[in-house]
């Protein structure tokens, strides 16, 4: 089973909004952090956002802090990230992942999603 299951992404014009979500099955359950991470070609996965379940703390990367938000449903099991104002500069592979504590290194998540490609092109 695949521990992190993600939806949304796609194609949008500069300007425009996407939301991901992020569905943790029960391999990934005892995490205690949330994040979103993305990848563009030849650059290194590089840290976005994430959440705390219990309390809700927040972190953004400086690059979408104001444009991406971060939140999630502890009953629902989800986390979702909301990008508006997006820039052609956003677009790459988005992954979600979860680990025991809100971190902005890839190696620190135990837990990873299959990826979703978010295009932002004119």
């Amino acid at each position: 089973q695949v521990p992190l299951v993600q939806s949304g992404g796609g194609w949008v014009q500069p300007g425009g909004s996407l939301r991901l979500s992020c569905v943790v099955t029960e391999e990934a359950y005892n995490s205690a952090a949330m994040a979103w991470f993305r990848q563009s070609p030849g650059k290194e996965r590089e840290f976005v956002a994430a959440i705390r379940w219990i309390g809700g703390r927040t972190n953004y990367a400086d690059s979408v802090k104001g444009r991406f938000t971060i939140s999630r449903d502890n009953a629902k099991n989800t986390v979702w990230l909301q990008m508006d104002n997006l820039k052609p500069e956003d677009t790459g592979v988005y992954y979600c992942a979860s680990g025991p504590y809100i971190r902005v290194s890839s190696a620190d998540y135990s837990y990873w999603g299959q990826g979703t490609q978010v295009t932002v092109s004119s």
